[in-house]
C-alpha cells in the first residue's frame, strides 16, 4: 500500500513538462473554467451554511453546565462537515462533468507514451459523460457513507486528529479513482475497472493525496488540480495496465 502511494505521487513528478511538450494547456482550458466555477458555487455556499449548521448542533445542549465547551466543539464540527462535503461535492462534480475533455486528453498523453501499441477503444463525448457519471455517484455514496461515522469518531478528544486524517486518505482514495478512471475507460468495463482500481487503491491513494493538497491552495489550486492530477494518473495508470498485460 505505502508503496503504490509512493507511486502514485512520483507520477506528478515530470507533469508540467509532458503537458507543455504535448502543448495541452488549450485542451484543458474548458475543464480548468468548470473547476473554478464549481469551487466558486460550493465554496459560497458553504459560507452562508456554516454558521447554521454549528448553532444546529449546539442547540441540542439544554444545560448551561459546558455549554461553551459544546458551542466551541459544534463551531468546529459544523465546519469539518462543511468543509469535507464541501470537497466531497466539488471533487464528485468536476470529476464527473470533465469526462468528456479529460479522455481525449488522457488517451493523447498515453499515445505518446506508449507509441500507441495498447489497443483501445474509442468512446463518443457523450458516453464519457455517462461513464464520468456513473463513477463519480457510486463514489459519491461510498464515500458519504463513510464519512458520516468518521466524523462522528472526529468529535471526541485525541482520536478526532486520526478521524481527519482518515477522512482526508478516504477522500484521496476516491479522487484517485476518478484520475485514473479516464485510462481504464479505453481499456476496461465498469466492473473491471473498479476491481483494477481497488487491487491498486495505494496508487489511486496517491494521486489523490496530491490532488486534495492542490485544493488547499486559493483558485490557483482549483484551476490547475486537474491538469496535473489527471496527467500524473494517465502516466501511472498506463504503466500499471502495460505491466499486467
Amino acid at each position: 500500500m505505502l508503496q503504490g502511494i509512493i507511486k502514485g505521487i512520483k507520477g506528478y513528478f515530470g507533469t508540467f513538462q509532458l503537458i507543455s511538450q504535448l502543448k495541452l494547456w488549450k485542451y484543458f482550458a474548458i475543464p480548468m473554467l468548470l473547476s473554478l466555477l464549481i469551487a466558486i458555487v460550493i465554496g459560497s455556499l458553504a459560507y452562508l451554511f456554516s454558521d447554521s449548521i454549528g448553532d444546529y448542533i449546539s442547540s441540542f445542549w439544554q444545560w448551561e453546565f459546558g455549554k461553551s465547551t459544546f458551542e466551541t466543539i459544534s463551531t468546529v464540527f459544523g465546519g469539518l462537515i462543511i468543509a469535507a462535503l464541501g470537497f466531497l461535492l466539488f471533487k464528485h462534480l468536476v470529476l464527473a462533468i470533465s469526462a468528456p475533455f479529460m479522455g481525449p486528453i488522457s488517451q493523447k498523453i498515453e499515445i505518446h507514451i506508449t507509441d500507441g501499441t495498447l489497443q483501445t477503444k474509442e468512446s463518443s463525448s457523450a458516453k464519457l459523460l455517462a461513464r464520468g457519471i456513473r463513477i463519480s455517484v457510486r463514489n459519491l455514496f461510498r464515500e458519504l457513507i463513510l464519512t458520516v461515522p468518521i466524523l462522528l469518531v472526529g468529535m471526541i478528544p485525541v482520536i478526532g486528529l486520526f478521524s481527519a486524517l482518515l477522512l482526508f486518505l478516504m477522500q484521496a482514495y476516491f479522487a484517485g479513482f476518478g484520475n485514473m478512471d479516464y485510462t481504464l475507460e479505453r481499456h476496461f468495463n465498469y466492473k473491471n475497472s473498479v476491481r483494477f482500481v481497488k487491487r491498486n487503491r495505494g496508487v489511486a491513494t496517491g494521486n489523490g493525496i496530491v490532488f486534495m493538497l492542490f485544493l488547499m491552495v486559493p483558485v490557483l489550486g482549483v484551476l490547475f488540480v486537474l491538469p496535473f492530477s489527471v496527467t500524473a494518473a494517465t502516466v501511472e495508470t498506463v504503466k500499471l495496465i502495460q505491466e499486467k498485460k
